[in-house]
Parts: structure tokens; sequence; C-alpha cells
């Protein structure tokens, strides 16, 4: 938007050395002003995530079932209507669902629920933004209103866990939320 605003600048600039009236250039405060994000504008595109930990699954031993853990999460979005999105990128190569240890690799699926209290929610890919989600938080880190509003599931597949080595496996998974 600045350089649209410069383009007007220069000829209503011209017209004003040639005795033009004072009317373009309130219009162009008015332009300049649109253009220019005000503090509330700059407020809404806040979002914030919260209560978020680790997800230790310990030792497992039964390697024939699947393994979650669902967490709740605070998602607070500071638009009117309280409307985001989320990313989600795991330490693995391109940013892939993989934990690393024991002598390789071992993959692992996340999901999101846009409420709390899911065990279960939609399969996000790396990298790849879940949108058109809305939150109950009514404030940031949801001390006021509900304790959390959404849940974040990661799960270990039965068909990766049979397929890993024996050992200790780590990773970190990055959320990135965005207001919409």
């Amino acid at each position: 938007m600045g350089s649209v605003v410069a383009q007007f600048l220069t000829p209503m600039r011209d017209r004003q050395r040639r005795g033009g009236s004072r009317l373009p250039r309130l219009f162009l405060a008015l332009l300049a002003a649109a253009c220019v994000p005000t503090q509330a504008r700059a407020q809404e595109r806040f979002a914030n995530i919260g209560n978020l930990v680790d997800y230790n699954f310990g030792q497992i031993i039964n390697l024939s079932a699947d393994q979650s853990i669902a967490r709740d999460v605070c998602v607070y979005s500071a638009k009117t209507t309280p409307g985001y999105n989320v990313r989600a990128t795991g330490s693995g190569a391109g940013g892939a669902f993989t934990l690393g240890g024991g002598g390789g690799t071992l993959g692992y699926e996340v999901q999101w629920a846009a409420q709390a209290g899911r065990a279960t929610g939609t399969i996000l890919r790396p990298n790849v933004a879940l949108t058109g989600l809305l939150t109950s938080a009514t404030q940031q880190n949801c001390i006021n209103g509900p304790p959390a509003s959404a849940s974040l599931i990661v799960m270990l597949r039965a068909t990766s866990l049979q397929a890993a080595l024996s050992g200790t496996y780590s990773g970190t998974l990055t959320l990135i939320v965005g207001v919409e």
C-alpha cells in the first residue's frame, strides 16, 4: 500500500503547485490514513497459543496398539470473529513429523481439534495450515472463560512402532497459529 500512496503523492503535489484546490490533499490524507493499520487493526492480527507441554510416551511395551496422548491447549484470537489457523512443523527432514534416536527415526501423527477434551481430531500435514477454525477462548491465557479451547493429539501408530528399532526417541513439534 505504501507504494500506491507514493504514486498518488506526486500528481497531487503537481496539481497543488498549479493552483489546484485543497480537496485532493485532504482526499490523499484520508487515503493514507486508511492504508496505515490502526492499533485496533494491528490488535486483530494477534493470536496466541498456550498450555503447551511435553508429550512423554514413556516406555512402550505393546507395539501392536496405537499410542496417543491428547492434551488441551489454549488458542486465543483477538479478532472480533475469533477465527484462526494452525500449522505444525516437525523436526524431521522438510518438517516431517519424526522422532530421532534408537539408530533410526520414528514417525508420528499430529491431530488438531478446535474444541478442548477431544481424543481425536483432524490430521495435520507438515507445514500445511489447517484453516477455518474458531476459538472459544475469551482471554489470551484462558484464565477467564473456558480453561482450554482446543486439543492437540500426538499419535504413534502401531505400524511405525513395529518398524522402529529399540531405543529412546525425541523430537520437536512447532505449532504456529495465525488469525483469519
